[in-house]
């Protein structure tokens, strides 16, 4: 008996060694063909725009193509869904964002994924959100808004670009942060929002930078300040809503690159370092400041430890609101 147990002790010894000897020769070559990132959403949006110019410099340091394939639907759970349940072999990458890896938790109790177990790699770029409203709103800052949120005659009213998006969430934290009531009124989209808010339909809203720039420029739209942790290269000249004086708020939209569970840890550092290096390149900084996004870079663990901080925060915002998805 002991002479079969040792023998058995033996075999499976060579066993792991082979296991271990194979995943570093597969880690030492990869990548040997097409990596594929999955775009939770339709061609065109943040997250398809961000896995294209990071494909492109994969192309290039990886001597293989990548192929970006769109899978949209539920908010952008259904492409999460389906890309974490590849093979975990480094070939598909997801490219997700706040919305599906931490505000899904809260809104979709059957999420069909849990992010909490997908491969972090790195989160690539923080799109700056702020605070935008009509000029006929009497507030040039955020403590006058507050002020004006607070009068007994306010009746103010936000725009966003549907139940649940960052948009609404946004808006719905700086409301529990500072004690106001602002009805909500949703729409299907961001643009059909904005032009609201312009034609004073509605009076304010929390927008992407790159959405209400153009009009505010214009004198169309009032900003106010950062809905984010930190100013804005975009918009260097407006305050955080923090720093605006409402202690502990902070939107970061960030979006980045996960891979399916049990991705081999360092196929992961492959793809965190070539995307980093990436993300420090001029080329890739000036096409990031002329879309007005902020790239950001940074470990696996990082990342990993921002969703699910992000998880947590939403999930007691969407409960504590009473949020569900439409």
């Amino acid at each position: 008996m002991m002479f079969g147990r040792t023998l058995l002790s033996a075999a499976s010894l060579l066993l792991a060694m082979g296991a271990g000897e194979v995943m570093a020769q597969s880690a030492a070559t990869y990548p040997s063909k097409p990596i594929r990132i999955v775009v939770p959403f339709a061609p065109a949006g943040p997250n398809d725009i961000l896995a294209r110019i990071i494909g492109q410099k994969w192309n290039e340091a990886f001597g293989h193509p990548t192929v970006v394939e769109n899978r949209g639907g539920a908010g952008g759970t259904i492409g999460v869904e389906y890309g974490s349940k590849a093979a975990p072999d480094g070939y598909t990458v997801i490219m997700g964002g706040m919305s599906n890896l931490a505000v899904a938790v809260g809104m979709y109790p059957k999420l069909g994924y849990d992010p909490h177990q997908l491969s972090p790699v790195t989160n690539v770029a923080i799109v700056p959100y702020v605070v935008a409203v009509n000029p006929h709103v009497p507030a040039k800052n955020i403590a006058e808004l507050v002020a004006v949120a607070k009068s007994k005659k306010s009746g103010l009213s936000y725009g966003s670009s549907g139940t649940g998006a960052i948009s609404h969430l946004a808006a719905e934290l700086f409301k529990t942060a500072t004690g106001t009531d602002i009805v909500h009124v949703p729409y299907k989209g961001t643009a059909p929002a904005v032009t609201d808010v312009i034609a004073g339909q509605i009076d304010m809203m929390f927008a992407d930078y790159a959405a209400v720039a153009p009009h505010a420029k214009a004198g169309k739209l009032r900003l106010l300040a950062v809905a984010g942790s930190k100013r804005s290269a975009s918009a260097p000249e407006l305050p955080t809503v923090g720093q605006a004086g409402v202690k502990g708020y902070a939107v970061d939209a960030w979006f980045g690159l996960v891979a399916p569970p049990g991705v081999p840890k360092d196929i992961v550092a492959k793809l965190n370092a070539v995307t980093v290096n990436a993300l420090k390149s001029a080329e890739v900084k000036q096409r990031f400041g002329d879309l007005g996004y902020e790239p950001i870079g940074d470990t696996p663990e990082q990342f990993g430890a921002t969703i699910k901080a992000d998880i947590d925060k939403y999930v007691r915002l969407i409960k504590a609101m009473g949020i569900t998805a439409e």
